[in-house]
């Protein structure tokens, strides 16, 4: 395992790199160093050709990420310095947003605050059955400031975005699924069945097809305009439909058909 500070990359045999915040001493708060590290190491498996997909969780069974480091915020006094930690911050987990390829999260245990916001930068979340997701900013009276505010509201509405902000909700599992804040439950751990079970279908897709339907997503939540989408949509087709994965799963298909 490659290790950056306080994060462990590894690459499995699959193309999955699976990316751990090792501080499972300080909750694995997200002081500013564990960012830029995070940014780093998403961007650099990002563009590595044999990797798959991404997957971010935490150290240890407790928390995904427990917000921000608490102690070293506390000297953001001023305005200045206000803007310049929320935009270093929001521009660590645009590293995450604008990542080419598929980023999931798997919420190993709470992601509380910042580690919400970090949860839904991803494209896609895990969520273990004991695992909780909570904007509880407001606990602190502050509003978010890495970019979450706009992702959730984008995924479950203003309506449970407000309900989620305002009553410093922690959505369990099971209503997460049910929102749609979570894809799916993972009851037995990183290794275990279930995630074995939702990963499988992605590790028999192809690599560039992942790039392809990712470029799509991309466009989607940028809110680009109808035909700026269709215009990505039309330029991944000619870049899959070209290649030879197509050929060959095509003639595998008409091969089953002719027996």
């Amino acid at each position: 395992m490659q290790t950056i500070q306080d994060i462990g990359v590894e690459q499995d045999a699959h193309g999955v790199v699976w990316i751990t915040i090792d501080r499972a001493h300080k909750h694995n708060a997200l002081a500013g160093s564990v960012l830029a590290s995070l940014a780093q190491a998403v961007a650099t498996a990002g563009v590595l050709p044999t990797t798959r997909f991404i997957v971010i969780r935490g150290a240890g069974e407790r928390f995904f990420a427990a917000g921000g480091d608490l102690v070293e915020l506390s000297f953001v006094r001023d305005e200045v310095a206000t803007h310049a930690m929320a935009d270093r911050s929001r521009s660590a987990l645009d590293a995450i947003r604008e990542c080419p390829l598929p980023v999931l999260a798997f919420l190993n245990g709470d992601a509380i605050g910042g580690g919400a916001e970090l949860a839904v930068a991803c494209d896609m979340r895990l969520q273990a059955a004991h695992a909780r997701i909570g904007y509880i900013q407001a606990k602190l009276a502050i509003s978010s400031a890495w970019g979450g505010g706009a992702d959730l509201c984008q995924l479950v509405g203003a309506s449970r975005a407000m309900r989620m902000m305002a009553r410093c909700e922690l959505i369990d599992a099971t209503q997460s699924l049910q929102w749609g804040l979570a894809d799916a439950v993972i009851s037995d751990g990183h290794d275990g069945a279930d995630m074995k079970a939702f990963l499988e279908p992605m590790l028999n897709c192809s690599l560039h097809v992942l790039r392809a339907i990712k470029a799509q997503t991309t466009a989607w939540r940028t809110s680009q305009s109808y035909e700026q989408r269709r215009d990505v949509e039309r330029a991944q087709v000619l870049s899959t439909w070209l290649h030879d994965d197509h050929w060959k799963a095509s003639d595998r298909f008409l091969a089953k058909g002719s027996k």
